[in-house]
């Protein structure tokens, strides 16, 4: 993503995370493990109320070790110590003149996207999406979240989203 503002940040991290809007809005720097790339993200603040441990790609890493830390916030907002607004990165499609596309789309992009990639099966992918798999007794038994596996994944995902080879790519201009 080319533009630099705070909030085109928080969005270029919410679709290489494929996390929620609220879960990026809500990011401390002291849920982020610099040292193994891995965003912690509490119970507390996830829909299905148990804490998600997220790798970061290269690309997501890369994204927070760009920005300042002048608040508990990763993605600091105007007022002292609070996080950016809602709206934040739905003005930044606003802006960008995106059309039928909103930011809870993008989880679904990915989505889309790991179902037709065949090495990543369904469990890593709904994990990586922080859904609840299975039953109780499946729950009861599944102990990992096969943190490594989804690495792999996230990894993919990131350079689906930013091919790093655009040497055979040919701009269209509208008339």
């Amino acid at each position: 993503m080319k533009r630099q503002a705070t909030s085109a940040k928080a969005i270029e991290l919410c679709i290489l995370t494929a996390a929620r809007s609220g879960e990026i809005l809500g990011v401390r720097w002291s849920e982020i493990d610099f040292d193994k790339k891995i965003w912690t993200v509490p119970a507390g603040r996830m829909k299905a109320g148990l804490e998600h441990r997220v790798p970061l790609s290269l690309r997501a890493f890369a994204i927070l070790r760009q920005l300042a830390k002048t608040s508990d916030f990763v993605f600091a907002g105007q007022t002292h110590n609070k996080p950016l607004s809602n709206m934040a990165m739905e003005m930044v499609l606003r802006r960008m003149k995106i059309e039928r596309a909103t930011v809870h789309g993008f989880r679904s992009s990915f989505r889309d996207w790991a179902g037709n990639v065949p090495n990543f099966p369904r469990e890593i992918v709904e994990t990586a999406l922080a859904h609840v798999i299975g039953d109780k007794a499946e729950q009861a038994y599944r102990r990992s979240d096969a943190l490594e596996k989804r690495r792999k994944l996230m990894e993919a995902w990131a350079g689906y989203c930013e091919p790093t080879n655009l040497s055979n790519v040919i701009p269209i201009h509208s008339r």
